[in-house]
């Protein structure tokens, strides 16, 4: 699984970052995360709104900072 963090390196992004490696820690879960701070790479994803969640090249959340409890539930959809 490859999890990119879309954003231009803001608070908000470090932020969403941190939950989700706490996140995939909870559960378990081996993946690879990669923070994407290129806004033209961004903007070919068609996100307007940073920072954003891609799990495996699909876009799940951008515009705004989710907690590590709502990742996961994104994470139980996807598994």
């Amino acid at each position: 699984m490859i999890i990119k963090i879309l954003g231009s390196g803001c608070k908000n992004c470090l932020t969403l970052k941190e939950n989700t490696e706490t996140a995939l820690k909870e559960k378990g879960i081996e993946a690879e995360v990669i923070k994407v701070e290129n806004m033209k790479d961004i903007v070919s994803y068609g996100v307007m709104q940073t920072p954003a969640l891609v799990i495996d090249e699909k876009v799940v959340s951008y515009g705004k900072v989710l907690k590590s409890a709502e990742i996961i539930k994104i994470l139980e959809k996807i598994i």
